[in-house]
């Protein structure tokens, strides 16, 4: 006669996600030794599920817990914009039904947009450089080699193309966000904050297009820790 755990009260409340039926194996049946059929595969693992305690308790000393509590975990947002440099909350507002108004025509025009060619005046990563794409995407300085280059006083990063290109992309992106594009969006917000701390005064061409970009990421995507303080 086969070896037949107890029925657990447990199971009885929680049924199974794949019941198995009682296998029906000779009297020689020996759980410890290795399977040799996959009837006493299953067998096996029945006995050994009936084996466990329905309820386990770890003893856990919190001690040793706060000894190896390590982990800083940053939440750091935009970079203040400087003295006079922020935007009216008025014209974050208006950028924001704009753009809203774009994403819309985008939507109803979508299949024509994807047929159109690629902007010849802009250097763009190739289309299997996943990881040049993403520093694209986070607004870093393409050089003519395909290398990335830094951001300085005299060459502060995003150019007005690549702008456009990056607006192009926001009004491109689906919602609900993806995990991915949720942190990109997030880094290009804070890029273009630490680039806009470099342009040496407020009067700047590339001021606006760094507000929007920012104002876009934080108050339409709804990353509203990242906005500016209306100045």
């Amino acid at each position: 006669m086969a070896w037949v755990p107890a029925e657990s009260a447990v199971e009885e409340l929680m049924p199974r996600l794949l019941p198995v039926e009682p296998c029906d194996l000779t009297e020689g049946f020996d759980p410890s030794v290795p399977p040799r059929t996959p009837q006493e595969y299953l067998r096996r693992v029945q006995i050994e599920a009936a084996q466990c305690p329905d309820v386990v308790v770890a003893q856990i000393d919190p001690k040793k817990l706060k000894r190896k509590q390590s982990v800083n975990i940053s939440l750091s947002g935009c970079q203040p914009a400087p003295e006079g440099y922020s935007p009216t909350l008025q014209w974050q507002q208006q950028q924001v039904a704009q753009f809203s108004t774009v994403r819309q025509n985008v939507n109803k025009h979508r299949s024509h947009w994807k047929s159109q060619q690629l902007d010849s005046n802009v250097t763009m990563p190739k289309s299997e450089d996943e990881e040049g794409w993403k520093k694209f995407c986070l607004g870093e300085k393409l050089c003519a080699d395909g290398a990335v280059g830094p951001a300085t006083n005299e060459s502060p990063g995003i150019d007005y193309v690549q702008g456009r290109w990056l607006y192009a992309l926001l009004a491109c992106l689906e919602k609900p966000l993806l995990p991915e594009a949720h942190s990109l969006i997030r880094q290009l917000a804070r890029r273009c904050s630490e680039v806009r701390l470099l342009v040496d005064s407020k009067d700047d061409e590339r001021v606006p297009a760094l507000n929007l970009l920012i104002c876009l990421v934080s108050r339409y995507f709804d990353q509203r820790d990242l906005a500016d303080e209306p100045s």
